[in-house]
């Protein structure tokens, strides 16, 4: 049971893996200046593309999530900054393989106000 987070956050620049849970929320603080403890969920990819690391902090304690490929990379979505919004549904699609630069979303009516 993985709470949903009020931001998910992708850093764009790729990590060394060897760091865990502290090192992460050091590269949180430090490089993107953001509070760790924020509930804000980070992601992290490895140099090679093929790894991601989650991290996000819920009642009192962190949770670290791993995800490595056997096969292929996960395609992550080009940012110009350091760091990039993703929504709920972005990082599913991203987990479960799907490319984001190539998916396009449909246009939705909303009533006017």
């Amino acid at each position: 049971m993985i709470p949903i987070p009020q931001r998910i956050l992708l850093a764009t620049t790729p990590v060394s893996f060897r760091n865990s849970i502290d090192g992460l929320a050091a590269i949180v603080e430090t490089q993107l200046k953001e509070k760790a403890l924020s509930g804000t969920l980070f992601v992290f990819r490895n140099r090679t593309g093929n790894a991601l690391k989650l991290l996000y902090w819920s009642h009192g304690g962190f949770l670290l999530i791993y995800k490595k490929l056997e096969r292929g990379c996960f395609h992550i979505p080009t940012a110009e900054a350091d760091r990039k919004t993703l929504t709920h549904a972005e990082i599913l699609a991203i987990l479960e393989g799907i490319d984001l630069q190539h998916a396009h979303r449909l246009k939705r009516w909303n009533p006017e106000k």
